[in-house]
């Protein structure tokens, strides 16, 4: 399959503390792949690095045979990369329709000159009525963010990146917080965006999800790659067991 994302010897160095050492890996065009790893693994600051909120102190990214490592955070996401948010911040003035159909408008607002030229909304209220739709919460598009709970919430910030039209979709945590059965639903979206040909990266500490819906997986360690192949096997390896349950715990 065709690479859509590499990572070459990622380091990144805050002072005197390493985040992310010598991180290597390849994501292939269409897959759904795990990136997991115990709390400061590092990895919100690898997805970071590659959406470009941070510079690696060595290393480079490339997007499509492209290397992106200078360009901006706007710029990146104008290539392609779409970043959810553990946290959600919708504009919580605006209805469910309209914070996906601004988001569906991106080409015209870059170009102050397009959006100047372009009164009608048509389009990108279509658009956004269908990745509603796509994502499950349809019959919410005329409420507003503020009376929605947590599960709508969390399908609204995919809906939203969905509508940037990603080469790459980037879920930071987008099970966190959500009972057993939101969680299970939402991680079967993900698996219906995936088989319509999205290309996802999921970080997750839902290991039973991870397991569930994504066939390779990547693991962390503090800001280390230890581990990267089929999920199954990845999860039974003794290192990814210690780095979750301590080695003195595995020693026992």
């Amino acid at each position: 399959m065709q690479s859509v994302l590499t990572l070459e010897s990622i380091t990144v160095r805050f002072g005197g503390v390493t985040a992310l050492i010598d991180v290597n890996f390849v994501l292939a065009e269409g897959e759904l792949l795990g990136l997991i790893g115990p709390n400061g693994a590092g990895k919100t600051t690898l997805l970071r690095v590659v959406t470009g909120v941070l510079r690696p102190t060595q290393g480079r990214v490339i997007l499509q045979d492209h290397d992106v490592s200078s360009l901006s955070v706007d710029a990146r996401a104008r290539r392609g990369i779409a970043l959810t948010h553990q946290i959600v911040r919708p504009f919580r003035s605006m209805t469910v329709l309209d914070n996906v159909s601004f988001a569906a408008g991106h080409r015209k607002t870059a170009n102050v000159f397009r959006a100047l030229a372009s009164r009608s909304r048509d389009e990108e209220i279509s658009r956004a009525s269908a990745l509603l739709d796509l994502v499950g919460i349809g019959n919410f598009a005329s409420a507003y963010p503020r009376a929605l709970p947590l599960g709508v919430l969390k399908r609204l910030e995919v809906a939203r990146a969905l509508a940037t039209e990603p080469k790459i979709l980037l879920l930071d945590e987008p099970l966190a917080g959500l009972n057993h059965i939101e969680a299970e639903q939402l991680a079967d979206t993900f698996t219906r965006l995936n088989a319509s040909g999205i290309t996802i990266v999921l970080i997750e500490h839902n290991l039973g999800e991870v397991a569930r819906i994504c066939p390779r997986v990547i693991v962390l360690d503090n800001g280390r790659k230890i581990a990267e192949g089929a999920t199954r096997g990845v999860l039974s390896d003794p290192s990814v067991v210690a780095a979750y349950v301590g080695r003195e715990a595995v020693r026992a």
